[in-house]
């Protein structure tokens, strides 16, 4: 008994299938890929010598059109082939061949037409033209790209720049409700801070990130600075991130594990306050006192500059500079090819659409690499230490400032109780 198997892949759209997956002994295997010149040669061999079994994945594989798939069908019916479909409910044989095949028919005819829709998106894909749909707001779609539109890009290019000024998102969310009008909910915003097109780049539903396919909105560095404040706020408890309050979410009590929350206390017919930090669910009976603000605040920013520069002196910038160098020359390697391929299309090494799937793939890891690349802590990270570790440095800042820069630097700050006395403990990012 002679077993052949057939398969059929877009290059556009799928990978090529395991060979080792059709749970059969075969002894062949005809693969095509884009093209259908291996299944001239199944007909070419199985004329000269017919085989028992053909197995195939879906009967449309065999033909673009229901009348192809229904003509070679019809041929190796003539041959005495018996088709057996792994994935769908088909085998040819005791002259069902036709009987099953018009059940499929509606099924074959709908998978070919999305197959059709899915294969003009690809070849969008492969000339980077923007995916179907609504532009993000701030852009306007031209025939072959995104195209910044003047009139709300200034909305959006504002929006961003109130995010890394204080790096709160409802406050940004809040400032442009109050200058523009521009109501957005909070997540809208966090979708245009993790938007790929204002970066300039383009995602598609598989996806890829294609970079550098028309104008940003932000640069570079700016969005490498939004990922790292997300990441940084990601880190803090629910709404901590918009506090007014620079020691927000970032206090934990070590008697009780809780984290300490801001309070404020006034007096009767006074105008002063009082800003305590007291735990939010301590189970200690007493409950762990509160302390007042202003003293943990003095503190820290004591703790800071004695720490910091040690804390900047011990991480290995020799490795970091090291993996920064890998990920620049790999991707220095995949432009050196991306130049080449022109060249290789005019020789006729490549045909045109094969070289727009080579530059479609390269494009995409070239993307991966940056963006694994701008996930690293900046290169000036030392002299930046320095330059904060100066008292004055923090006593200039207003609260909001000083909220950026401490979670810039630092992951928590434990309160270590000693009898009626406390001192402070700070856990650093890196």
């Amino acid at each position: 008994m002679k077993i052949i198997a057939y398969s059929y892949s877009d290059p556009l759209l799928e990978t090529p299938p395991d060979p080792s997956n059709w749970g059969w002994e075969v002894d062949r295997i005809y693969y095509d890929l884009g093209q259908r010149s291996e299944l001239q040669q199944l007909f070419t061999d199985c004329k000269a010598e017919p085989a028992d079994y053909l197995l195939i994945r879906r009967l449309e594989e065999l033909g673009d059109t229901v009348k192809e798939v229904s003509d070679r069908l019809s041929e190796l019916e003539a041959i005495g082939i018996v088709v057996i479909a792994t994935e769908q409910p088909y085998t040819s044989e005791n002259g069902n061949l036709r009987a099953e095949l018009l059940k499929l028919l509606h099924e074959i005819q709908r998978q070919q037409r999305s197959h059709r829709i899915r294969q003009g998106h690809a070849r969008s894909r492969l000339d980077t033209a923007p995916p179907p749909g609504k532009p993000p707001y701030g852009y306007r779609r031209s025939k072959d790209k995104y195209i910044v539109d003047r009139s709300t890009s200034p909305v959006v290019k504002d929006f961003f720049e109130q995010f890394l000024l204080y790096g709160s998102l409802r406050g940004a969310v809040r400032y442009l409700a109050k200058k523009y009008g521009k109501k957005i909910s909070v997540t809208t915003g966090r979708r245009w801070l993790t938007n790929p097109v204002y970066r300039g780049n383009i995602a598609y539903q598989d996806g890829a990130i294609i970079s550098n396919t028309h104008i940003p909105i932000i640069s570079q560095e700016e969005a490498a600075q939004v990922d790292r404040l997300l990441r940084r706020n990601s880190r803090l408890p629910s709404r901590s991130a918009s506090a007014p309050r620079s020691l927000a979410g970032l206090v934990v009590c070590s008697e009780c594990q809780s984290h300490m929350t801001v309070t404020r206390v006034t007096q009767r017919y006074q105008d002063k306050e009082y800003l305590y930090l007291r735990p939010i669910s301590c189970p200690q009976r007493p409950k762990c006192r509160a302390i007042p603000y202003e003293k943990i605040l003095e503190n820290t920013i004591t703790k800071v500059c004695q720490d910091l520069p040690l804390a900047v002196a011990g991480v290995n910038f020799p490795q970091l500079d090291a993996i920064k160098n890998s990920l620049g020359e790999a991707i220095a390697r995949q432009q050196e090819i991306l130049t080449q391929i022109p060249a290789l299309v005019e020789t006729g090494v490549l045909d045109t659409e094969t070289a727009k799937l080579r530059v479609y793939k390269l494009r995409t890891e070239i993307s991966a690499l940056q963006a694994k690349l701008a996930t690293l802590p900046p290169v000036n990270l030392r002299s930046v230490a320095q330059a904060v570790s100066i008292p004055q440095f923090w006593l200039d800042l207003s609260e909001a400032e000083r909220r950026f820069y401490f979670r810039e630097f630092i992951r928590q700050i434990e309160i270590i109780r000693q009898d009626k006395e406390w001192h402070l403990e700070i856990i650093f990012i890196f």
